[in-house]
């Protein structure tokens, strides 16, 4: 029976056929792999993920975290699975080998991940979150700092977590209090309080390295004067070994609406509970240099954001595969055109709004996941190929597209969880069936690491306008480049073409349009909108991207990538044109609202 949290074949397709991901194994850091052991970290990821993940994804559902004034306690199971994970050498696949990774690709890597979020995402989030730790320590850490936490991590002995927002300041970094006073020693302490902090505190780990924004006293104001620290639950000695706990305190959990089996947290830093070394507060270690601490945490961010991006589309994708086979099993009513009751019912999937329904969703999560992995090819772009151009168009395209990556699954393949649910009927709404949690756990992705707002705050009044323009100009130019291969091909691949063509041209006149009055106010004020009609048009693209690399194939596979290809085109593209119009008229309808009118 076929897997119903993610589609294999679909992922080899994404993998092999278009991506062509064994083309990095003549590059020095994969020359070790090939074909086979791609596919054996796959098989492997799934295995593990069916095997340790799923089956408790409900009843860490039911069964939250819960806090009883000293410790968190949870299911046994995900501690246990975790060390399966760990075991396998899963938390740094995409690492060094002299840190204890296998230098896989960061795009089968993630691939690999996408298992373990559609199995369970709240179990899956905390090594997701102590990769994205480690990365950003290796990036800006001291060598002594990787030796410390990073190996550790690797190794699944320690978990990380990421300390940014504060009760008072959420998505305001600027307006942080956390403050660290530097010591005798070299060291910092710091006081203050994080809020919404995932993976803040359990005992799955022998430790957990929190990275804390902060600000050093006398540095510049506002998120110039912020600085990054590690400050370990429990310290580290010299040899490796734990030493005293730290001042970091858990203050409460956070009782959310779904992703239940993560941890979510209120941490207390300093609050003189714990004294290490005699002193009150949390012991700190900088990273890097002062003030330079939201610049490194956006290494973590943005790996989070397209880690979030793909945790949507995971839980989209196992949404899907469930409404698919319920569609597929139960009978109910006849077809329009035989309505002879003494017949025997059909199954759902018979009836065209059904299949309406389920064409949606698998043009939601089969682009969302291509869009992810491609994201994921270009991380490896960057760092592994041969020249500096390819690498710095790499970074560059990846920037632009990291919002949309972030926020267009969080809303599109939520939609897909909806529709599994109106596939599911009644039954869809109960808790006796998963694709409920699904949508509950789907709906956390569209606010953490950024709101859609955020993010297209992002995308308007940064990307596409950073560098005179460089950013909005590479992305045309790369769908440019796809419609002229689609053009030689001829065909319905021309016509797909044409109408994504019509699409790009209106991103760079609407943008053009919201940016000509010289007003941010105004042109911010619709950026949402704008991420929306983006990200469709981004969408459409990758959609086209897929349909060129599908070939003569005319197998069932083939047929349904082409039909959820057309479906895009014909019914979700159009909605574009509406939204660039909106966008053109600079409408302030919003912004001229007055808060004392709701």
């Amino acid at each position: 029976m076929d897997s119903l949290l993610l589609s294999r074949r679909d992922l080899d397709f994404l993998l092999y056929d278009w991506l062509d991901v064994t083309a990095l194994t003549c590059r020095p850091r994969h020359a070790d792999h090939d074909r086979s052991t791609f596919d054996a970290v796959l098989e492997l990821s799934e295995t593990i993920a069916t095997r340790h993940f799923a089956p408790h994804n409900k009843k860490n559902d039911a069964e939250e975290p819960r806090f009883d004034g000293e410790r968190v306690r949870m299911i046994p199971e995900v501690g246990e699975a975790l060390r399966v994970y760990a075991d396998a050498g899963l938390v740094g696949a995409s690492m060094d080998y002299d840190l204890g990774g296998q230098q896989l690709p960061v795009v089968v890597d993630n691939a690999c991940r996408a298992w373990f979020q559609a199995a369970n995402i709240a179990t899956a989030a905390y090594p997701l979150l102590t990769v994205g730790n480690a990365n950003l320590l290796l990036a800006h850490g001291s060598p002594e700092q990787i030796d410390t936490y990073v190996r550790p991590m690797v190794e699944g002995r320690f978990f990380g977590t990421m300390c940014l927002s504060e009760p008072q300041a959420g998505s305001s970094l600027a307006d942080i209090t956390t403050r660290a006073v530097p010591q005798p020693d070299g060291g910092y302490r710091l006081s203050g309080t994080k809020m919404w902090i995932s993976g803040g505190d359990h005992e799955l780990s022998e430790n957990i390295v929190h990275l804390v924004l902060a600000k050093i006293p006398g540095g510049p104001a506002g998120v110039k004067g912020i600085s990054l620290f590690i400050v370990p639950k429990f310290l580290v000695r010299e040899d490796g070994t734990l030493g005293e706990r730290n001042d970091v305190v858990l203050a409460g959990l956070n009782h959310k609406m779904g992703y239940r089996g993560t941890t979510n947290t209120l941490l207390n830093f300093g609050e003189g509970r714990y004294t290490p070394g005699g002193a009150p507060g949390a012991v700190g270690y900088l990273v890097g240099e002062p003030h330079h601490g939201l610049a490194y945490m956006f290494h973590m961010m943005n790996e989070a954001r397209i880690g979030v991006g793909q945790g949507a589309t995971a839980l989209g994708y196992t949404g899907y595969l469930h409404a698919v086979d319920y569609a597929r099993s139960r009978p109910q009513g006849r077809p329009l055109t035989g309505r002879d009751p003494s017949a025997p019912q059909v199954p759902i999937i018979e009836h065209p709004d059904v299949r309406r329904m389920l064409l949606a969703q698998k043009s939601y999560v089969e682009g969302a996941l291509a869009l992810g992995l491609y994201c994921s090819r270009l991380l490896d772009e960057e760092t592994t190929a041969p020249e500096r151009a390819d690498r710095d168009r790499a970074h560059l395209l990846l920037d632009v597209l990291t919002p949309i990556a972030k926020s267009w699954p969080s809303q599109w393949c939520l939609a897909a969880n909806d529709l599994a649910i109106q596939v599911h009927g009644g039954y869809g709404y109960t808790r006796e069936y998963d694709v409920e949690q699904y949508y509950r756990d789907n709906r956390l992705n569209a606010i953490h690491e950024g709101t859609h707002g955020i993010h297209g705050l992002d995308l308007l009044g940064r990307k596409v306008v950073m560098d005179g323009g460089a950013g909005l100009r590479l992305l045309l130019d790369t769908l440019a480049a796809t419609t002229a291969r689609a053009r030689g091909v001829g065909g319905e691949a021309a016509e797909l073409a044409a109408r994504l063509e019509q699409a790009a041209e209106r991103i760079g006149r609407t943008t053009a349009r919201l940016w000509s009055t010289g007003d941010p106010a105004t042109a911010l004020a619709n950026s949402s909108t704008y991420l929306e009609a983006v990200g469709h048009v981004v969408l459409a693209w990758i959609w086209l991207e897929q349909f060129l690399a599908l070939g003569e194939g005319a197998d069932a596979f083939h047929e349904g990538k082409r039909q959820a290809a057309r479906y895009f085109f014909r019914v979700e593209l159009p909605r574009t044109g509406p939204q660039f119009d909106l966008l053109d008229n600079l409408d302030r309808t919003a912004a001229d609202c007055r808060p004392e009118w709701f």
